[in-house]
């Protein structure tokens, strides 16, 4: 896929994953991020940024195996199920912090917070 206009650098996609505010000239570059097709996906990836390392790190801490694995699993089936299921609130929050309009979703079946 092309570069669109207004692409964060590596640095600032992370920062963006994690929450931070992108500066004005990545505007068009979030709107696209969060309204365009796929947004959803988009969403649980950079979700999978964070909770890779959280999980890897959860893993090395002292214990018998079985919970060394099924500790992170846990973390990572719990954190995945919960944005799955607030990605449209996600959405919203995130749009607004930039400063964009949050598109109507009428699939909802109530507004967007």
């Amino acid at each position: 896929m092309s570069r669109l206009p207004g692409d964060p650098s590596a640095l600032r996609w992370v920062l963006f994953t994690i929450g931070f505010r992108l500066p004005p000239e990545n505007r068009e570059w979030v709107r696209h991020e969060l309204t365009d097709y796929g947004w959803r996906g988009r969403t649980v990836r950079r979700l999978l940024v964070v909770m890779i390392p959280v999980c890897a790190g959860l893993f090395f801490l002292p214990g018998p195996l079985w919970l060394r694995i099924a500790v992170p699993a846990f973390a990572m089936i719990a954190s995945v199920g919960t944005i799955a299921m607030s990605a449209d609130d996600v959405r919203a929050a995130r749009l607004k912090q930039h400063d964009l309009e949050v598109p109507d979703d009428p699939d909802l079946g109530r507004p967007t917070h």
